[in-house]
């Protein structure tokens, strides 16, 4: 008889924060990594929906001429899924998501000139506010607006590597992604969790790390994640920094 599944009561599978995020650009496993996670330590697990933006096709063939319609809709899809954190977090449900609804900015700052970038603020601003006035309080007392995680996960790979990744999996509007673009999201992804201090973020080189198909790799990871104690740290598999 096969012995029964641990659950989150078991004390190695108690999530060691209440609200983690993975990150990192496309191709990179931030989805595999958080499905591990998840089931590890019995999370409740939000994930990003690309496919639901019907300009995101369009965009990746002419940026240019997409990229204002494709982040807006990112705005209003990161308002909806602002709202699911805010009530799986209020709940006291232990949660996992793959992304992070501030870096919208990451995107928008990349692709938009700036008249578009400066209109794009301003209506972004503006469904932040709806968001937070029909959003569940988190707790008694404080606004709905989404909280920040309690732990980053930024996962880094070279742009080489992640377009190897994206041309493996042959998702069909992924292959039409461009080098140059994938460089400059790599830079701007860097660039913004070089200023980030809202969380804890460990940086983990997941060039060589796969966490997916490897339970050592998952295991050194999780140890990582649950002993952390300072502010950043980065990781590279067989050292630390």
């Amino acid at each position: 008889m096969s012995a029964s599944p641990l659950t989150v009561t078991a004390p190695q599978l108690r999530p060691p924060f209440r609200y983690i995020a993975i990150e990192g650009p496309i191709g990179v496993g931030k989805t595999s990594l958080a499905r591990r996670l998840a089931e590890r330590w019995s999370m409740h697990a939000l994930f990003e929906r690309p496919q639901d933006n019907p300009f995101l096709e369009r965009f990746y063939r002419d940026t240019a001429r997409y990229a204002l319609p494709a982040q807006l809709h990112f705005a209003l899809q990161r308002a909806q899924q602002a709202q699911e954190v805010t009530a799986v977090y209020a709940a006291g449900t232990p949660l996992i998501a793959d992304f992070m609804t501030q870096k919208n900015e990451i995107f928008a700052r990349l692709t938009l000139p700036e008249d578009e970038w400066q209109l794009y603020r301003a209506l972004a601003r503006r469904i932040d506010a709806s968001t937070e006035t029909q959003a569940p309080r988190a707790s008694a007392g404080s606004p709905g607006a989404a909280p920040a995680p309690d732990f980053v996960v930024y996962l880094q790979a070279s742009p080489e590597v992640l377009f190897a990744r994206i041309q493996r999996r042959a998702v069909a509007m992924e292959l039409q992604i461009s080098d140059a673009y994938l460089r400059a999201l790599c830079d701007a992804y860097n660039e913004f969790f070089y200023h980030y201090d809202r969380t804890p973020v460990l940086t983990v080189n997941a060039e060589h790390l796969n966490p997916l198909d490897s339970d050592a790799d998952l295991a050194l990871l999780v140890e990582r994640i649950e002993t952390m104690r300072g502010r950043k740290e980065f990781f590279v598999k067989g050292t630390s920094l």
